[in-house]
Formats: structure tokens, C-alpha cells, sequence
């Protein structure tokens, strides 16, 4: 338990750290709402806190409620966010003061650390650093430059072929034994799927580029109805933070700079995901074929954590924040899955063709609003993590979702196509 105590310690005070990092702003900015699809950074930083005293203090160390009267306003589920700045939210020096009060009681709790309440500490780090993307999507939208720091990520680039064959047969989907996976990654159950081709790494912006440039936003062929009504009533023609003056260039965390044209596609909602694979004679890969390929070693039919094994190693992915953009395309041979497969994890979020539900035999744990209330048509899975995205939150069966329109989302795609 010492070892375990010793790793929750760290790694909520490596989350915190990038918290603090991501609102290292003045407080007008801080309480400032960039767009009606984010909340503002005052917002996230006092609702880190508050789900941590939820559930480490009160749920985990049955520890009376400090501030039980903010419980409403820090609910996702009760305040929409293009509302939330009109709430009586904590202001940015008391939010500090609350959060840094409920860690440090979190950490003197960590003595009577039980080991049934360990998923609780996982499940909370992972709700950081899941946030901490969260803000780093409203950093994108900020129009003026932004005091992130940018760090070397070294990645080998080689060869690739355009995409690798998936053999027709059964494979171990989810997990029923991971400690830090949540509910709708399990259970563990088996599916079979017929032969099918993947792409080998993710489109990149030059392969998007030829779709723009064939007229793909202007071809109603190519688009889902409901993409065609969305596509004509935004009147979108690229991807977010794309524009053109002579030559591409793009809008990154406040700076202008060219399109890299070696990096996969992102600011991509799934209407226009979807219409490219159709354009290249494509499609998107259902979820159960993303995870095949990211995760199933066939030679010893056995389902892998990451695509390269079953411990994380630093330096196969662009994960972390390290980076503040997507690796060249063709990145990590290193971490490809048994497959052949390359840039599964991080990078950029991949669109899959499959509505988010529960698996068979899904159970609600520890709470339905994490999971349960968005199954349906409404929303669509996304796969595989992206650069913004913390290792602790990512693995080969983390499932994101989000609506089919989203674009601030750091996400992007690969295709695959039936044999």
C-alpha cells in the first residue's frame, strides 16, 4: 500500500501541476468566456476541486463537506456551459484557495487509503488531466498567443505502407480486470469480425488538402444528410482555424503559422471525417475494428494495454502535452501495434463510425452521469487519445465520445475499408 499511496501522491500533484500551468493567466482572463462551447478556465479550475472533494474526501475518507453550497454550480450535468459564466462562481483567487485546500487534505487522507477506494484516486487523476485538455482546447480558441511552452519531442519517421490487412476472427474487446478503466470500457467479451483493411497511419493535412481541393466541400455525394445540412448552414470549407491568404495557414493557441502538410488532419468534426473516406473510396473504422487493430496480437492472442504491450513507454507516442501539435505522420515506428499500425495513442483523437453505448453485461460504476446518459445516436466514439491527452487517460480501450459537429476538439481520423 506505501508504493501505492507513493504513486497516487505523484501523480495527483503532476496533474495539479499542469492545472496550475494551464491557468497561469491574468484573472480577466481566467473568468472570461472565449466561446459558448467552453466554460471558462475559472469554471474547470474550481470543478477540478470540487469532484476531487466529492469523491476523495467525502466518498473515499467520509470527510464532512467543506463547501457543500457550490455543489450546484460545479456540476457539468445541472449548467450547460454557455451558461456557466452567468452562475456565482468562485473568483479566480478563492477557487486557488479551495483547491489547494482539498488537496492538501486529499494528500493527509492518503494514510487511511483503502484498497477498495484505489479506482476512486485513479478515476479522479484521470478527471484532471481530462480537464487540462479540456482547457487546452479553450486555449485554442483565444486569439491572443498563449504562454504555453512547447517542448522537443524527438520521433523517428520511416516508411510506411498506406495500410495493413486485419485477418477475419474473434478478439478480446474492453477490459474486465484493468484498475483504471471505467465503466463502458468493460466488461472484457469477445468479437468476431470479418477480414478488413486499415490505414496504416492517420490522413494527414496534405491528404485532406486534396479533398478541399477536389471540391469535397461542395460535393453533397460525399456527405452523411445531416453532415450535408451542417456543412451548407456553417458554410465550412476546411478544417478549424483554417484559412487561406495566398497559401494554408492556420490559427494555433494564438499564433499564425502554415499548414504542416506532414501532420495528421485535426479540427475535424465527424461529417467531415465521414465525407472524406467516402471521397477516397473509404470509410471510417467501426470502434471494434479500431480496437483490433490497436490492441490484438494475434500470434499470442492476447489483447494488449498499448499498442506496443502492456507497460507504457515513454517516447511510442505523442502524448502529454509534450508537444502542442501532432507528430509528423508516420511517427513511432516503435509503438505501432502487432499489426503494423502506427500513431494509435496520441496524436489526435480518431473518429470511429460507432454511436457510444455500453458493452453487454455494462454496469454502471461508480456513477451513470460518466457514462450512461450518452449512450445513443447522438453521440460518436472517438478512439485513441491525442497530444493533449495525459498517459494515465489513455490505453487501447479508453472510449471517448462527443457530437458529430465538434471541431474545437483536437481529433482527426484514418480510414479503413472492407475486403
Amino acid at each position: 500500500m506505501d508504493a501505492l499511496r507513493e504513486r497516487f501522491a505523484a501523480e495527483l500533484t503532476a496533474a495539479r501541476e499542469r492545472s496550475h500551468l494551464l491557468t497561469s493567466l491574468d484573472d480577466g482572463d481566467l473568468v472570461t468566456q472565449v466561446s459558448p462551447l467552453m466554460s471558462p478556465l475559472v469554471w474547470d479550475l474550481a470543478h477540478i476541486g470540487n469532484y476531487e472533494e466529492l469523491w476523495l474526501l467525502r466518498a473515499a475518507a467520509g470527510v464532512e463537506p467543506m463547501r457543500p453550497e457550490i455543489d450546484g454550480l460545479y456540476d457539468a450535468f445541472e449548467h450547460p456551459r454557455a451558461s456557466r459564466p452567468s452562475l456565482p462562481l468562485l473568483p479566480p483567487g478563492e477557487a486557488r484557495a479551495y483547491i489547494r485546500t482539498v488537496r492538501d487534505k486529499v494528500l493527509d487522507s492518503l494514510d487511511g487509503l483503502r484498497p477498495e477506494n484505489a479506482f476512486l484516486f485513479e478515476m479522479v487523476v484521470q478527471h484532471e488531466h481530462q480537464h487540462d485538455e479540456t482547457m487546452l482546447a479553450t486555449h485554442q480558441l483565444r486569439r491572443t498567443p498563449s504562454p504555453l511552452i512547447e517542448k522537443d519531442l524527438p520521433a523517428d519517421v520511416t516508411p510506411w505502407l498506406p495500410e495493413t490487412r486485419i485477418p477475419a476472427g474473434p478478439f478480446t474487446m474492453g477490459t474486465s480486470d484493468d484498475p483504471s478503466a471505467y465503466d463502458n470500457e468493460r466488461p472484457a467479451h469477445r468479437v468476431d469480425l470479418p477480414e478488413y483493411f486499415i490505414d496504416t497511419v492517420p490522413v494527414s493535412n496534405g491528404d485532406y488538402l486534396a479533398f478541399i481541393e477536389s471540391g469535397g466541400y461542395d460535393d453533397e455525394r460525399w456527405w452523411h444528410p445531416r453532415g450535408w445540412e451542417w456543412r451548407q448552414g456553417k458554410k465550412v470549407g476546411a478544417p478549424a482555424f483554417w484559412f487561406k491568404e495566398g497559401v494554408w495557414l492556420r490559427r494555433r493557441f494564438g499564433t499564425v503559422e502554415p499548414v504542416p502538410f506532414d501532420q495528421p488532419v485535426q479540427h475535424v468534426c465527424w461529417y467531415e471525417a465521414d465525407a472524406y473516406a467516402r471521397w477516397a473510396g473509404k470509410r471510417l473504422p467501426t470502434e471494434a475494428e479500431w480496437e483490433k487493430a490497436a490492441r490484438w496480437d494475434p500470434a499470442r492472442e492476447k489483447a494488449l494495454r498499448y499498442p506496443w504491450g502492456d507497460e507504457y513507454v515513454h517516447g511510442r507516442a505523442n502524448l502529454g502535452q509534450g508537444r502542442l501539435q501532432p507528430s509528423t505522420v508516420g511517427s513511432f515506428p516503435r509503438g505501432a501495434s502487432p499489426s503494423g499500425v502506427r500513431q494509435l495513442l496520441g496524436d489526435v483523437w480518431e473518429w470511429t463510425s460507432t454511436d457510444f453505448h455500453g458493452y453487454p453485461g455494462f454496469r454502471v460504476h461508480p456513477y451513470k452521469e460518466y457514462s450512461e446518459v450518452f449512450f445513443g445516436p447522438d453521440y460518436k466514439v472517438l478512439r485513441g487519445g491525442s497530444w493533449a491527452t495525459d498517459p494515465s487517460a489513455c490505453r487501447t480501450t479508453f472510449r471517448n465520445w462527443d457530437y458529430p459537429i465538434r471541431r474545437q476538439i483536437f481529433a482527426g481520423f484514418r480510414c479503413a475499408r472492407s475486403a
